[in-house]
């Protein structure tokens, strides 16, 4: 049902491209101790076992570890030494391939989303905001979202979304047009068209 949150049968039952493709219009849900905190999905990018951008790509590591659990399954990693990604596990238990959620339309939690947003670097705390983070650039590309959503590493990597903290409900947005291409901000695979996002979403990342 429309809204409702998704059991992990919902990714389980698609490869991981089509995957992808069906989270648009899907919501995404922080339940956290400062707040709740949600937005619809409107650009995800898929990543594949043989694909020589997927992490899993070369062997299974200590970091990838949660790319080969469940479909359903949270993997979050750090890149460039800053910035948090938010992946959802997908295709069958054992083998590595994730979607890469990209941008979020914000819908619940905006002000706290915005806090978070304009908190320093190295501080954890939330703190009255200082300045302005515009609606539309709030969830607008993976590290984004991941610091306005408050979804950590340390918390959050390998957590079922089928729990009562981090989880998805929908589909609560019908997104019309769907536009595939190639990826954005990896230097190998870039040209296999495995992004996905609602057209003509103003929320969707600057490709």
């Amino acid at each position: 049902m429309p809204g409702e949150k998704l059991p992990l049968s919902f990714f389980s039952a698609y490869d991981t491209c089509t995957l992808a493709q069906k989270l648009l219009g899907c919501e995404l849900v922080h339940e956290s101790p400062d707040g709740v905190t949600s937005g619809i999905i409107v650009e995800t990018e898929a990543y594949l076992q043989d694909d020589p951008a997927c992490h899993a790509f070369n062997r299974r590591t200590a970091r990838t570890e949660p790319m080969y659990g469940i479909a359903g399954t949270a993997y979050v990693y750090l890149i460039y030494g800053m910035y948090q990604c938010f992946n959802i596990v997908s295709n069958e238990e054992g083998i590595g391939e994730a979607v890469l959620i990209r941008a979020l339309q914000p819908v619940t939690g905006i002000g706290l989303m915005e806090m978070r947003r304009l908190v320093r670097a190295g501080k954890r705390q939330i703190v009255p905001a200082a300045g302005k983070v515009s609606l539309k650039e709030l969830c607008r590309g993976p590290g984004k979202l991941v610091q306005a959503m408050g979804i950590e590493r340390e918390l959050h990597n390998a957590t079922l979304l089928s729990g009562e903290v981090l989880y998805l409900r929908g589909p609560v947005a019908e997104p019309g047009a769907i536009v595939a291409g190639p990826r954005v901000g990896i230097n190998v695979g870039r040209e296999l068209p495995y992004r996905y996002y609602i057209k003509d979403n103003i929320f969707v990342s600057k490709g």
